[in-house]
C-alpha cells in the first residue's frame, strides 16, 4: 500500500485510515508525526489535532458533524465523541460549469439490446407477472414453480438435490452430518433463448392499508409493464381489492399511451376455479413467450443506457473507492449521451446545497429541495430522523454519521449537471443525471430507480449485500478486495485496487462502463441475475430510512 491515511478534500479536518493502524503508531502529516492515542481500525476516521466541544468536523468538503467534547489529536471519531450535523441549503443563483471527462475510448462504440418500439432500448428481454393485489402472490409462487423449473429459469437444483440426499439418508438411517452441499448441476437449457427470464412482481399491496398506497402501487406496476427490459406481461387480480384492473391500465396509459406489449389479464374471481385460472395464465403467457422469442439483439449506441447508481452494506471505503469510480463511469455515460439515476434522498443529506448548484434549472432545484422537506418531515413527525439512518453495520465500519455516509454515497452520481428531479416513480426522459426521490433502503431504492427507466444498476457495497432487482440487472460492486474474495459469488467488479494504491479511480471508472456494455449486451452475466436476486418492495411513502 501507498498511503496509510487519506485526507478525502483539501478542507477535511479529519484523516481516514487505509489500514489497521494500532496505537501508539506515530503517522506522518506534513513533515511532522502525530502520535496516535488508540487503535485505529482500517476504514476509520481519526482527529490530526485537537478538537473543542462543538467545532464543525469537515469530510470531503462538507460539513458532517460536531465534536460532543473535546478531543484530543490521535484519537478516533466515534458516535461518541462525534453527533451528525449538517449545513442548511436553499436554492441561489449558481453558474455552474462541468468539464467533461475524456470519452475518446469509447465514442462510437455499441452495446446488443432490445429494440422497442417506442425508441427505448432494453439490456435484457423478461417476461413480468404482475398481481395487483398480494391475495395473488400463492399463484404467482404455483406459476413460478412450474415455469422457471420447466423453462431453464430455476437455480434451485443443488439445493433440492441436496434435500434428496438428506432425505434419503435420514429413510436409511444414515449419519447426515458428514453430507455437504454438492456443486450446482448445469442449469437446464432454456427453451426460449432470447427470453432471459420470467419474473414475477409479488408483494404485500393492493388492498388494506390506505388508498394512496395502493394508488402509488399502481403507477409502480405500470411503470415495471412499461419498463424497456421487459416484453410482456400477466396481470393477476383477485378482482375486490383496491388496486383495480382499470386503474392499472388508467396508470399504463399515463405512462405510456403508445403501450403495445402483449398484455394478457386473469381477474380470480371472474375464473371458474382456481386451476382454471393458473392453468389459462400459464399457456397465454407460454404463447407469448413465443412471440416474444422472436426479438434478438441488436446494435444501439450507448445513449440509449439508463444507469442507476446504489450503494448497500456501505463502509467507511464506500466514499474513497467503489462510488468515486462509479461516479467516473457516470460522468462517462452522461458525457455519452446516456441517464444516470442518482436516488436515496435520506443519503444525500449535507450535500444538498452542492446538488442545488449543480441543478440546470430553478424549477427543478425548488422541486429537489420541496421533496427533501416534505421527506425530512415525514420523518421527523414519526419521531425520528436522517440522522437514524446508519445502520449498525456501516457505523462498526467508519461511517459515524449520516452526512459522512451521504457525503460519500452521493459520489456515485459523478460530478455533472442535475437535468432533472423525479417523485417516485417518474421516469427519465432527459439525458444527463437525474436524481430520483426514494428511501436509502437497499430494496425500496432499487425497485424506484427500476420505475423511472433504469436498465442496469451499478450497486456498490463494503460490507456485502445480496440485493439485485426483477426487471433491472444489478451489478456488485465491491469497496475492498477482502470483501470482492469473502464473497465472490454475489461480487462482480472489484476496486479495492483504489485503495491499494494500484489503480485510480479514472482507471476503474472505465473498466466498470466497459463491464456494464458487456453487461447490456448478455455477455456478461451479473451474480445478482445468475442467482435469481429479484428483490421488489414498493415504498408506501411512509417512513423508511
Amino acid at each position: 500500500m501507498k498511503n496509510s491515511i487519506l485526507k478525502i478534500h483539501p478542507a477535511d479536518n479529519v484523516l481516514v485510515a487505509l489500514q489497521d493502524l494500532p496505537k501508539g503508531y506515530t503517522v506522518q502529516l506534513d513533515g511532522h508525526g502525530l502520535l496516535l492515542l488508540e487503535n485505529i481500525p482500517a476504514k476509520h476516521k481519526f482527529f490530526p489535532r485537537d478538537f473543542k466541544a462543538g467545532e464543525s468536523i469537515i469530510m470531503y468538503g462538507v460539513l458532517v458533524g460536531k465534536a460532543q467534547y473535546d478531543v484530543a489529536a490521535g484519537q478516533r471519531m466515534s458516535i461518541e465523541n462525534v453527533k451528525h450535523a449538517s449545513s442548511p441549503y436553499s436554492y441561489r443563483a449558481a453558474h455552474f460549469e462541468w468539464t467533461a471527462p475524456d470519452v475518446s475510448k469509447f465514442t462510437g462504440r455499441t452495446f446488443n439490446g432490445y429494440h422497442r418500439g417506442d425508441g427505448r432500448v432494453g439490456t435484457a428481454n423478461y417476461w413480468l407477472f404482475i398481481p395487483t393485489v398480494f391475495c395473488e402472490n400463492r399463484n404467482l409462487d404455483v406459476i413460478r414453480e412450474a415455469m422457471h423449473n420447466q423453462l431453464g429459469y430455476a437455480v434451485t437444483g443443488k439445493y433440492i438435490n441436496y434435500v434428496q440426499e438428506l432425505a434419503t439418508a435420514y429413510a436409511n438411517q444414515e449419519n447426515i452430518d458428514t453430507l455437504e452441499l454438492s456443486a450446482m448441476p448445469n442449469r437446464q437449457q432454456r427453451v426460449f433463448e432470447n427470453i432471459d427470464g420470467i419474473k414475477f412482481l409479488n408483494h404485500q399491496g393492493g388492498c388494506g392499508g390506505i388508498r394512496q398506497d395502493a394508488a402509488i402501487l399502481g403507477k409502480l406496476l405500470a411503470a415495471y409493464a412499461d419498463h424497456p427490459n421487459v416484453a410482456g406481461v400477466t396481470v393477476l387480480s383477485l378482482g375486490c381489492q383496491n388496486l383495480q384492473v382499470q386503474d392499472f391500465l388508467n396508470d399504463l396509459k399515463i405512462q405510456n399511451a403508445s403501450f403495445n406489449k402483449p398484455l394478457h389479464i386473469f381477474e380470480q374471481q371472474l375464473s371458474q376455479s382456481e386451476e382454471q385460472l393458473i392453468s389459462e395464465a400459464i399457456k397465454k403467457t407460454f404463447i407469448g413467450l413465443i412471440e416474444a422469442n422472436k426479438i434478438t439483439r441488436q446494435p444501439a449506441t450507448l445513449d440509449k443506457l439508463c444507469l442507476g447508481v446504489k450503494c448497500g452494506g456501505s463502509d467507511g471505503f464506500s466514499g474513497i473507492s467503489a462510488n468515486p469510480a462509479v461516479g467516473y463511469t457516470a460522468d462517462l455515460l452522461v458525457a455519452l449521451g446516456g441517464k444516470v439515476l442518482l436516488a436515496e434522498f435520506p443519503e444525500l443529506c449535507g450535500v444538498e446545497q452542492n446538488l442545488i448548484d449543480r441543478t440546470a434549472d430553478e424549477a427543478n432545484a425548488e422541486k429537489f429541495i420541496h421533496l427533501m422537506h416534505r421527506y425530512e418531515e415525514t420523518v421527523t413527525q414519526a419521531g425520528s430522523s436522517f440522522s437514524m439512518n446508519p445502520s449498525p453495520g456501516n457505523i462498526k465500519d467508519g461511517l459515524i454519521t449520516d452526512a459522512i455516509k451521504s457525503a460519500g454515497a452521493a459520489k456515485k452520481g459523478g460530478t455533472s449537471p442535475v437535468v432533472d428531479v423525479l417523485d417516485y416513480t417518474e421516469r427519465a426522459t432527459k439525458p444527463g443525471l437525474s436524481l430520483v426521490c426514494t428511501p436509502g433502503n437497499d430494496v425500496e431504492a432499487t425497485t424506484g430507480k427500476a420505475a423511472s427507466g433504469a436498465t442496469l444498476i451499478l450497486f456498490t457495497t463494503g460490507l456485502g449485500t445480496p440485493t439485485g432487482n426483477p426487471v433491472c440487472p444489478t451489478i456488485k460492486v465491491a469497496t475492498n478486495s477482502k470483501l470482492a474474495k469473502r464473497m465472490s459469488d454475489i461480487i462482480d467488479i472489484d476496486t479495492g485496487p483504489i485503495i491499494e494504491g494500484e489503480k485510480t479511480i479514472e482507471q476503474m471508472g472505465e473498466e466498470i462502463l466497459e463491464y456494464c456494455i458487456r453487461a447490456a449486451s448478455g455477455e456478461i452475466i451479473p451474480k445478482a441475475v445468475q442467482l435469481n436476486q429479484d428483490d421488489f418492495i414498493p415504498w408506501k411513502r411512509g417512513v423508511s430510512l
